[in-house]
């Protein structure tokens, strides 16, 4: 097994993540540092990150979690600002599928499960997202719903066009899947209205309900299999 699958299905990071981890020189084989993500992993090799040995995970749970603003979607942060793990406070080593920008709320999936994460945030799969967004200069009319629905032009590509809904003069409902930095928020922009706030309300079949800022719950048994079928199929392909 590859070193940054071995570290995904350990429930270190995502698959992304833990490529990133072994380049900054934080994983070790066997007592040696490896700078390749690719590197095999031998059964009986010892794997530490950050000299910490890294075991392999006997419970994987995934959470739902309401992001307030100021928290940041990471498992730490070097400016020591609050993050959605410290929100669980679990013993479990956590951490985000995906990210919200500091300052959008909404739904966010923490989790120890990482090829759960791989297929949930591999783009090829098009997990939908779905946005509430306040805009200014109201009301939001039928010509800017239209662009948002057909794709608009952004300085890294035309977006693929969304599905959006009218909540009030202010208020739209956005549907995405795409994962392009901070992306609603330009697309809505460009169509001449600047978001005054942003909150993810679902996130594939799983949606944030009642849940309240800050709080968390475990995902129910319906939205695991739906999820569950997800990582089949990505580790079919």
């Amino acid at each position: 097994m590859r070193l940054a699958k071995f570290l995904s299905d350990s429930g270190v990071a995502s698959r992304r993540a833990s490529e990133q981890l072994v380049r900054e020189g934080r994983v070790s084989i066997n007592g040696a540092v490896v700078a390749d993500p690719a590197r095999d992993v031998a059964p009986g090799d010892l794997v530490a990150l950050d000299r910490q040995p890294v075991r392999s995970v006997t419970e994987r749970v995934t959470y739902a979690v309401h992001k307030p603003a100021g928290v940041v979607s990471t498992a730490r942060d070097t400016h020591g600002r609050r993050t959605v793990v410290s929100l669980i406070g679990s013993p479990l080593r956590l951490y985000p599928v995906g990210r919200l920008d500091v300052d959008t709320t909404g739904l966010i999936l923490l989790t120890n499960d990482g090829a759960l994460a791989h297929a949930l945030t591999h783009p090829s799969f098009e997990i939908p997202r779905t946005y509430r967004a306040l805009l200014a200069r109201p009301p939001v009319r039928d010509a800017a719903l239209g662009r948002l629905r057909r794709g608009v032009e952004l300085e890294d590509g035309r977006t693929a066009p969304a599905h959006v809904r009218r909540l009030a003069p202010d208020t739209i409902e956005l549907t995405i899947r795409e994962g392009r930095k901070r992306q609603v928020r330009r697309m809505c922009e460009a169509v001449g209205h600047r978001v005054i706030s942003l909150e993810r309300v679902a996130f594939g079949p799983v949606r944030l309900g009642t849940l309240a800022p800050g709080a968390h719950r475990l995902l129910t048994a319906s939205e695991h299999r739906q999820l569950s079928a997800l990582k089949q199929l990505s580790a079919q392909r």
